[in-house]
Order: structure tokens, then C-alpha cells, then sequence
């Protein structure tokens, strides 16, 4: 018998926390790679694009080779020789759009779960587009953050010629985050995954890559970073028995109402978990917290 979470013919809703010690958790180029922030509440924010592509990631790592496995969008691989990929590997004849997409579908795992603009390029040969089962929110910290910066120095200069001016370090800096605890919402939708074809392997390797992403992306910049918490409302069926945001509701993290925190440990007695009255219809699987 397949696990609730793991059926991917169900809706599944998810909660998950990420926190973040001496790091910069996703920085801002538009701020100068500043912590990424809400001007207004000044709590932290870590986008669903820089989530994503942690997860691409950490599956090629566990996945590498493995039919349908690939990535669409992938560091340093153009997108429209991609498309064309189906075509000339999928075997689909110019105009054939849908057979094009159902290729890529089955081809790229990121098409398959998140969807993909694939309208673009040769518009005899594309793939249109295809809405993807697996949707994540932004991540927003429990509480204010403090944004940090801090000035270093490199013993080596960039240009020879300084060197020989007598210059010999090179001033630098870093923007971090003290601590900071982030919760995030998913949602997976048994309908379009099954139109999609996902399978429970899939399903597999996404919630094995969300709880293993941050131990093999280690950056100094990032500092540390870890999945606290990733828990599963799993429905009984293709379109939910109950509201998504009713169900997020049983994960309550009670703020400390500053930003003084240092450490998970300041959390930890902060988060409720009702599980005592579920909704009919639906499952909890707690596989991290």
C-alpha cells in the first residue's frame, strides 16, 4: 500500500520551515545582495525560484542519469535547443505541439511537477505550455529580521598592476542574518498530477530532495541553513476534502514578537501542531518535525 503522501493521484498541501544562522538565506540583486526583505514588517523573505532551484539540484545529485530525471532549467544550458530536443530526440513533427510537450513532460521532471513556458523560440517547433501539479509560496520569517553586514578583506588583489603598486589586499563584503525561522506553504494537485503522469517515485524524490536541499548546497555565504519542519496534508482524493489554509492553520508558530532570536532553541516550545481533531478525509505526515 502507497503512503498517503506519496500517491500521486491525492492533493497534498504542505508546511515547511527553514531557518538560517550567520547566512544570507537568498539575496537581493536589486538591493545589492541584501537579505531579502519586507520594508514594512521587516520580516525576511525567501523566494519559491531560489527553493526551486535547490531542489533541481539536490535531484540531479541523487538522480543523475535516471530516465526522466532531467532538468529543463539548468545552470548554463540554453532553453530553446531544449525545446527543440523534442523534435529532434522525441521524435515530433513540426506544428505537433502537444506531442512535443507530452516529450518534455516526460523527459524533464521540472516540466512534469512545476510546468514550464516552452512557447518561446522556433514557433514552427515549441512545446507551449504546460501547468505543473507542484506550487510553492514565498517564505516569510516568523519574526523581524536584523540584515548584517560585514567588511572583509582578500590577501590577493584583482589586477597584477595593483600588486605592483604595493596594494596587497582587496576589500570586500558580506550580508548575513543573525538567525532567522521561515515558514513556507506547497501545494500539490492530484488532478494535474495525474494528467501530468507523476508517479510515487517522483513524489519520492521531491520530498527526499526538500529535506535533504540546504546539506548539499553548502555556500559560506549561506551560512547554515536547515528544513525544521515539512509537514503533509494528504487528501483522499484528486481535489481536496478540505481548504488548504484551514489545514496550514493546525501548524501554529507562535512569534517571539522581536528579533533577538540566535538559535533554533528559541523556537522550539513556540510550535503547536493540532492533530487531535483532522479533518475527514485527510492524512498528517510529519516527515521532518
Amino acid at each position: 500500500m502507497t503512503d498517503a503522501h506519496l500517491d500521486p493521484t491525492r492533493k497534498h498541501d504542505y508546511v515547511f520551515l527553514i531557518d538560517v544562522k550567520d547566512g544570507n538565506p537568498n539575496g537581493d540583486p536589486d538591493a545589492g545582495g541584501m537579505p531579502r526583505i519586507d520594508p514594512i514588517t521587516s520580516q525576511g523573505l525567501i523566494t519559491d525560484v531560489a527553493l526551486k532551484r535547490k531542489i533541481r539540484n539536490t535531484i540531479t545529485l541523487a538522480h543523475q542519469g535516471q530516465p526522466g530525471f532531467e532538468m529543463y532549467v539548468e545552470e548554463g544550458v540554453a532553453l530553446n535547443p531544449q525545446i527543440q530536443r523534442a523534435y529532434h530526440e522525441g521524435g515530433a513533427k513540426e506544428g505537433n505541439t502537444a506531442s512535443a510537450q507530452e516529450w518534455m513532460i516526460r523527459n524533464f521532471y521540472d516540466v512534469r511537477l512545476f510546468g514550464a513556458v516552452m512557447s518561446v523560440g522556433d514557433q514552427k517547433k515549441h512545446a507551449g505550455k504546460a501547468r505543473g501539479p507542484m506550487q510553492l509560496t514565498f517564505s516569510r520569517s516568523i519574526d523581524p529580521i536584523t540584515p548584517l553586514e560585514a567588511g572583509i578583506t582578500r590577501v590577493a588583489p584583482n589586477k597584477p598592476e595593483d600588486l605592483a603598486n604595493g596594494k596587497v589586499t582587496e576589500m570586500g563584503n558580506k550580508h548575513y542574518v543573525p538567525y532567522g525561522l521561515y515558514r513556507g506553504h506547497g501545494f500539490y494537485s492530484g488532478a494535474l498530477g495525474t494528467k501530468a503522469h507523476v508517479t510515487s517515485e517522483d513524489l519520492a524524490a521531491y520530498w527526499q530532495a526538500m529535506t535533504m536541499m540546504f546539506d548539499h548546497d553548502r555556500a559560506a555565504s549561506r551560512g547554515e541553513m536547515a528544513i525544521r519542519g515539512l509537514y503533509i496534508f494528504s487528501h483522499d482524493n484528486s481535489y481536496g476534502r478540505a481548504p488548504a489554509h484551514k489545514l496550514f492553520d493546525r501548524i501554529r508558530i507562535k512569534p517571539l514578537g522581536h528579533s533577538e532570536a540566535r538559535s533554533w532553541d528559541d523556537y522550539a516550545d513556540q510550535i503547536d501542531i493540532d492533530e487531535d481533531t483532522m479533518s475527514e478525509g485527510v492524512a498528517l505526515t510529519r516527515l521532518v518535525g
